[in-house]
């Protein structure tokens, strides 16, 4: 029975790795000029950057996904793109990893309304401005401060911003302002306007613009002259991020200085007009699926897919890792040692894992590699990468559990029939093991699925990700929300199940008894023998 599962498990894990295989984008080695000039950007920080399902008014292919990118950055990126005789590709970044993402080579450029202050001058670069922005505020349309014209009327008021941004810094230059944490991106703010949650969020013009225009209960403020934020060129001017050293830092400030201030203002006013539309219809969830569904869908495919090989190869280390731990110690003094020592990496391992968040160690692998060891790896496989180590981390000291767990008499009985370690535990104590332990293997299958959510900090489009791009194109975010809720528990409430039939399966039938496998015993008839079976009743 146990070798039919160790089958399946290899079938199904080379399977879904050959799957994931065919859906991952080349990989490329770090900083190598392959002809692209590769942008980053969030591609949801409408007018400036957004994402949608198809390359119309000019869009340009996000890198390893279906979707497309555009804005006012991304008509930017194709003049500079063509300029430098490369082809223009958007990698979809969050905002807290495009520094990073920039630093160890996985793009080119910034060009995501980044404003050159003196903190982010100290790792990277900046070229020269190419669009200056004044702030101001988004509040409810019928909100307490719908009618203010001055930071004095935003008294008491509770006001956010973007986190590592001049936006949330200039909310002190507000007396008496109740300044709430910063949030990471503006769908998550617009959701908090909406709720009452935040009264307002400090913004850029164009943004505020851009809200204002796409969902009617939000408005943007437009302050009497003098009256509003007091910014300086580092926060007003945006530019474009590049590495230190940048060899066509030159040529892309030459390319901006071709493009005049009218042409700016007309592409700005392009970008407001052709952002994407809420989508409301008669039937809220028919919309969100004939416009979305199929980034969903693919949303929904990247967190299985990361939850299943996550958790299979977890499931296999925490095996090895369970029976290694468990290995009796040798007589040998170097057998000894070396066996404790192997057993002293095992515990580090286990206890770094365990210890600290994926959404740590997804950043150190894929970006940290790429910057200290020039090492470029697919987001996919780092995520794959990630999600498989930290479940078997946890899957190992629950199999420890497991082993330790069946009775001492079998490890005795097995030891008496001359059985190796590795013998013992493979057909004595590790199909006992699994099975206790299969109710909190499910557990860790079902957190896999959820936690896949972090890995947006390098740009893993999971179902999370997907959901939250939607969420601030069509500002519905509680529909959203909701239908990536019902999304989820689907998927934890199936793998449930389907794991609830396993356990049965390994139980055996209910009315199993031992005693009913009766002895065959031969007794003298005439004529001949017959079997008389012996009533163990």
């Amino acid at each position: 029975m146990l070798k039919k599962w160790w089958a399946a498990l290899a079938v199904l894990v080379v399977g879904i790795g050959v799957a994931g295989a065919l859906h991952r984008t080349p990989v490329q080695a770090a900083g190598k000029d392959n002809g692209e000039f590769k942008v980053g950007m969030e591609a949801g920080y409408a007018p400036f950057n957004w994402t949608q399902s198809d390359s119309s008014n000019g869009a340009v292919k996000i890198q390893g996904s279906n979707e497309y990118a555009n804005g006012y950055d991304v008509q930017i990126a194709k003049r500079i793109a063509k300029a430098l005789g490369k082809k223009p590709v958007v990698v979809k970044t969050d905002w807290d990893g495009l520094p990073p993402a920039l630093t160890s080579g996985k793009i080119d450029a910034i060009i995501a309304g980044m404003s050159p202050t003196p903190e982010r001058r100290k790792t990277i670069d900046f070229t020269n401005t190419y669009y200056v922005s004044n702030m101001t505020m988004v509040v409810r349309k019928d909100g307490k401060y719908a009618n203010a014209t001055s930071l004095k009327d935003f008294k008491g008021a509770k006001i956010t911003g973007q986190l590592s941004t001049s936006d949330y810094d200039a909310i002190d230059q507000i007396k008496g302002v109740i300044k709430e944490p910063a949030m990471n991106n503006f769908p998550a703010m617009r959701a908090a306007i909406e709720s009452g949650t935040i009264d307002g969020y400090a913004s850029e013009i164009p943004e505020g613009s851009s809200a204002e225009a796409a969902n009617p209960n939000l408005k943007m403020i437009h302050f009497a002259k003098g009256q509003g934020f007091k910014t300086n060129p580092d926060e007003s001017d945006l530019a474009i991020g590049v590495r230190k050293g940048y060899e066509y830092k030159a040529k892309i400030n030459e390319v901006l200085a071709g493009i005049s201030q009218k042409e700016r203002t007309r592409i700005m006013n392009e970008a407001v007009a052709n952002q994407p539309s809420t989508g409301n219809t008669g039937n809220w969830f028919v919309g969100l699926m004939q416009q979305y569904g199929g980034m969903l869908l693919r949303g929904t495919g990247m967190t299985i897919l990361l939850a299943v090989v996550g958790t299979l190869v977890g499931f296999i280390i925490g095996l090895l890792v369970g029976i290694i731990r468990t290995i009796p110690r040798p007589r040998s003094m170097g057998k000894r040692g070396l066996l404790r020592f192997f057993d002293w990496l095992l515990a580090v391992y286990i206890e770094v894992f365990r210890g600290t968040p994926m959404i740590v160690q997804a950043a150190v692998l894929y970006y940290g590699s790429a910057q200290a060891l020039h090492l470029s790896m697919d987001r996919t496989v780092a995520a794959l990468v990630i999600v498989s180590i930290n479940t078997g981390a946890y899957i190992s000291e629950i199999i420890r559990g497991g082993i330790t767990s069946v009775d001492n008499g079998q490890f005795e009985a097995a030891n008496a029939l001359g059985m190796t370690h590795f013998q013992m535990m493979r057909k004595v104590i590790l199909p006992q093991a699994v099975r206790n332990s299969l109710p909190a293997v499910t557990n860790e299958f079902i957190v896999n699925i959820k936690d896949t959510s972090v890995l947006s900090v390098i740009s893993v489009s999971e179902l999370f990700f997907s959901g939250e791009t939607i969420a601030g194109q069509n500002f519905q975010f509680f529909h959203t929300y909701l239908v990536i809720s019902a999304i989820y528990l689907i998927m934890t409430f199936t793998i449930s199940r389907a794991f609830r039939l396993i356990e049965k399966h390994m139980d055996g039938p209910k009315n199993y008894n031992v005693m009913n496998n009766q002895m065959q015993v031969e007794t003298p008839h005439i004529g001949g023998t017959t079997t008389a079976r012996k009533d163990a009743e």
